[in-house]
């Protein structure tokens, strides 16, 4: 087996470097080894940049903080749309109730229909309870999305 010219040089100087450093045991020396320091392979490694709180990132408009914001938008326009869809629903079913049993339309209640107490006593305290599940679900979303950039920060 050959050896490439100057092979075994390398290894012969790295094992004379490291018994010197150790001192010779084998020739009953009794010198104290000189220390020796070691040091991770990656310290000269580049650093990652230290992380920006997510506030900032938010403020500076970033990609990352396009992407918490956008987030909390979606949120937000999908509890408007159950909301009004839920809305649209009950308010166009009452009317198309009314049509389809024209009877109900007829009666009256004291001197007044039916039709109209229906609209004035149930449809109005139903959009406000509405309104009022509608804020106070929106304002859960904005605090969670709060909770979520000061967990980050």
């Amino acid at each position: 087996m050959t050896q490439p010219p100057g092979g075994d040089n390398g290894r012969r100087r790295r094992v004379e470097g490291l018994r010197a450093s150790l001192g010779d045991a084998s020739r009953g020396s009794r010198d104290v080894p000189r220390r020796v320091r070691v040091t991770s392979p990656r310290s000269q490694a580049r650093r990652r940049p230290p992380q920006r709180p997510l506030r900032t990132e938010i403020g500076q408009q970033t990609e990352l903080g396009e992407v918490y914001v956008t987030s909390l938008m979606r949120a937000q326009l999908r509890l408007s749309l159950v909301v009004a869809g839920g809305v649209g629903e009950a308010v166009g079913v009452l009317p198309a109730f009314l049509v389809l049993m024209p009877t109900l339309a007829e009666l009256r209640v004291g001197p007044v229909p039916l039709s109209w107490l229906l609209v004035g006593a149930m449809l109005y305290p139903f959009l406000l309870l509405v309104a009022r599940s509608y804020t106070w679900a929106s304002e859960r979303v904005e605090r969670d999305f709060g909770d979520l950039v000061e967990s980050e920060s």
